[in-house]
């Protein structure tokens, strides 16, 4: 195969976008990043501010990008989180699980370190994507810059580029639980995208949808200051308990409906009168930047037709997505995934056929059906690094993972998803445990 130097944007200064971008340089192409906020870090980089819609339901709302709340620290071991030639070591923060705070500093550190931050260009909104025309390869990119904070109208300019990257994000645009009389109820709801400290929600009653490691975080921390705190599952079977560790939080089975005399009523037949729906059920995907006449769009959260998560058959190489796949070592993945992009651009990997690809994609979508997977699930990684491990394969130049990072995640994985394991982050002594598994 002939190789070959491009002209590339990258969509996004996050995690995605910054080792994106150092791949694509390392293969010698051109990059651009398009940022629309001031600084890198992508979700990592934490805003205090709040949106002023709570469940980020107006498309018109003025957009906080974080979703970080003050007090998060990683549910991952830093030595997982690292990328596998640049360790996580630490910077200010000691702990094995450190706060957001050092995880923005080591991924600054990356950017300063590679050469990326004069690749950035901050406060671009990217608000075009789309094929110059439709037998062409290359992409026009439409951005917008706000020059000063009095301008109303934001400069626009467009620029022709080879291949896009993809690296927006998710974690963004809520995704909300949705039961009859929510919208008559009186009390006060808002996603977890809006939550930032406990303090709003002192004395109050205060009902937490979801059960993933947000929801746990965020509805442990209301309960020190909460009058009472109920969490909504969607596991059939859970029933109305009492939680043995904590003496004001109680589990549930799902939100039935809700009254417009602020009562909430589950599935169980249970039922309180709350002050807070705090909604933690998770982000849509969303590109509206994006246009491809239809072929690629989201529905119910599915971005596709993707090939192994990153390819849209039609259109690839020369369009591509890093960081959609949830579920694994995170870091770990977008590594994988920007290092296939950046040497299929540069025509040292080479693709399937186009056809080959849509087939990859119709079985996935297939197997889903048969299992009951929902649609909504698609870009969630199942138990067993194969995707990861896949990706190596196709990558050509890296070994085979270590199993320590496997048997690290699985070991920390057992744990997040517990409300009874408040001390695991400081007492889990992973240097002990990785002598014992050697």
């Amino acid at each position: 195969m002939k190789e070959q130097s491009l002209k590339v944007a990258v969509i996004g200064a996050g995690v995605s976008g910054l080792h994106t971008a150092r791949e694509l340089k390392t293969q010698g192409h051109d990059v651009t990043i398009f940022e629309k906020t001031n600084r890198l870090g992508g979700t990592w980089a934490y805003d205090p501010r709040v949106e002023p819609d709570p469940l980020g339901l107006d498309p018109g709302r003025e957009i906080v990008h974080s979703s970080l709340y003050q007090s998060l620290r990683v549910n991952l071991p830093k030595r997982l989180m690292g990328f596998l030639d640049y360790p996580f070591t630490e910077r200010k923060d000691p702990r094995e699980f450190p706060g957001h705070e050092e995880v923005l500093l080591y991924f600054e550190d990356f950017a300063k370190d590679f050469g990326l931050v004069e690749l950035v260009r901050l406060e671009h909104e990217v608000v075009r994507v789309e094929r110059v025309d439709e037998v062409s390869h290359e992409w026009v990119v439409g951005s917008r810059t706000r020059r000063s904070e009095s301008e109303e109208e934001a400069e626009a300019e467009e620029e022709v580029f080879e291949a896009v990257v993809v690296c927006n994000g998710h974690h963004t645009e809520p995704r909300i639980a949705e039961f009859p009389g929510m919208d008559a109820w009186p009390g006060v709801q808002i996603h977890s995208h809006n939550y930032r400290t406990p303090e709003p929600f002192q004395n109050l009653i205060v009902m937490v949808i979801g059960n993933g490691p947000s929801a746990i975080d965020i509805l442990t921390e209301i309960s020190s200051v909460a009058k009472e705190v109920h969490q909504a599952l969607r596991d059939s079977d859970i029933h109305f308990k009492k939680l043995e560790s904590d003496n004001n939080i109680w589990q549930h089975s799902m939100i039935e409906c809700t009254k417009e005399d602020g009562k909430v009523v589950f599935q169980d037949g249970s039922f309180v009168y709350a002050d807070v729906i705090m909604h933690c059920t998770g982000y849509k995907y969303h590109f509206p930047f994006l246009r491809t006449n239809g072929i690629v769009s989201v529905d119910d959260n599915r971005v596709g037709p993707l090939y192994k998560h990153v390819f849209p058959p039609q259109l690839a190489p020369w369009l591509s997505f890093v960081g959609l796949s949830y579920r694994g070592v995170t870091t770990l993945i977008i590594e994988l995934q920007s290092r296939w992009v950046a040497r299929v651009l540069s025509g040292k990997v080479a693709l399937p056929s186009e056809e080959e690809m849509a087939s990859s994609v119709e079985e996935l979508y297939q197997h889903m059906e048969e299992s009951g997977w929902p649609k909504r699930h698609t870009h969630q990684l199942q138990n067993k690094f194969d995707y990861e491990d896949w990706l190596i394969t196709q990558i050509l130049d890296l070994p085979p993972l270590e199993e320590w990072r496997e048997q690290m995640y699985f070991s920390a994985l057992k744990k997040i998803t517990s409300i009874d394991d408040d001390d695991f982050w400081d007492t889990w002594d992973i240097d002990k445990w990785m002598q014992e598994i050697a």
